[in-house]
């Protein structure tokens, strides 16, 4: 549900880019930077927070994430500034950052060696339903009630988990003072590299053309059909990370080979056709399949490398993450001013590619064969 929250809050903005965008007298361009500032408040707080706080018990930070998203969406739903909106969204992102860079391990914790990959699937299952449900569902109503009262209601979520989180979540110490390493010899553990570059260009292929879906679908004329692109998206991730939780523990490198490979496909035949409508709901639903479980993979892979620093490592997933979000939104934007939005899956396979690469030659650390 943490991650549910979280996700929902991140991804929103791309359903409602077109109310938002109105509602604050802004650009399209300009409401799609409240997704790049929520990535720059994760990007600049991951790390340094997560390690100032890995020797604090885990269930009081995750409570204080969890109030972030009530205060911060609570003051995106009353503002009717865009600089205030953009604050909101930055702090909003702070407490992303830090919930991401623990959620990992969190979940590891609870469940016995061989199913430490499965337990982080069941954890990250709250991103597919974000995308499968909660997204589509807030665009649609975000046309009925408005765009800021969507927003109103992440903030009853966020609230609602607190309660949950006090009745049911057990408590767990932070990490052994004689324990911790340097952030820059984690850095330097073998396979962490790898498994960041992969984050990296997975990450901000993806974010290219989600955080701009509205405008790509309207060149093809599906304006009207945003809630069901975005549905499509999101059920056949939450298909991806089933798949991806049973398989996980056993067939590691395999998924993220098959996925970057698949996405990257699915990324051509959307750049060649772009006006047919058909193909671009097939597409998308190979879109949704690769990236559903791809946070579950890359944390895994990441956790798995870097051992007892797992937490670290995690913040350097989430500000790699970040750094990748806020890079859609950037490139996007510049790729749909300077050209047009039926450009943005060509950007995408030159990406994809890039991460084929390093995932490939990561065979022995980051993502090794087994």
């Amino acid at each position: 549900m943490a991650g549910f929250v979280c996700i929902l809050t991140e991804t929103i903005p791309a359903g409602l880019l077109l109310q938002i965008s109105e509602g604050l007298g802004v650009s399209e361009v300009l409401a799609g930077q409240l997704v790049t500032l929520y990535a720059l408040g994760s990007l600049s707080a991951a790390i340094p927070l997560t390690a100032a706080t890995r020797g604090w018990r885990r269930r009081p930070l995750l409570l204080m994430c969890i109030l972030g998203f009530f205060i911060f969406n609570s003051i995106t739903t009353l503002s009717s500034s865009y600089t205030l909106t953009l604050v909101a969204r930055f702090f909003a992102g702070v407490s992303a950052g830090v919930l991401w860079g623990m959620i990992a391990s969190y979940a590891r914790r609870m469940v016995q060696e061989s199913l430490k990959g499965r337990a982080m699937a069941v954890a990250m299952v709250g991103t597919p339903l974000a995308l499968a449900l909660g997204v589509p569902a807030g665009t649609f109503l975000g046309a009925l009630i408005g765009w800021r009262l969507v927003f109103g209601i992440m903030s009853l979520l966020a609230l609602m988990l607190v309660v949950w989180v006090l009745w049911k979540l057990p408590d767990y110490p932070g990490e052994n003072v004689d324990k911790r390493l340097p952030l820059h010899q984690i850095f330097v553990i073998p396979g962490v590299r790898p498994v960041l570059f992969v984050v990296i260009t997975w990450v901000l292929a993806h974010n290219i053309l989600y955080t701009y879906i509205a405008p790509y679908l309207a060149q093809a004329g599906l304006s009207e059909r945003i809630d069901w692109v975005l549905l499509i998206f999101g059920m056949t991730s939450l298909v991806g990370i089933l798949d991806i939780g049973v398989l996980i523990d056993r067939k590691l490198r395999p998924l993220v080979l098959i996925s970057l490979i698949v996405f990257a496909t699915a990324s051509v035949v959307l750049g060649i056709g772009s006006g047919h409508p058909i193909v671009i709901y097939l597409m998308v639903a190979l879109w949704g399949l690769t990236f559903g479980g791809a946070a579950t993979l890359l944390q895994t892979a990441l956790a798995d490398a870097a051992g007892e620093n797992a937490n670290v490592a995690q913040s350097m997933l989430v500000t790699a993450w970040n750094m990748a979000i806020g890079g859609g939104g950037m490139l996007g934007g510049v790729l749909i001013e300077i050209m047009d939005p039926s450009s943005l899956p060509w950007a995408l396979f030159i990406l994809l590619i890039l991460a084929l690469l390093v995932a490939w030659r990561a065979s022995k650390h980051g993502f090794p064969s087994k």
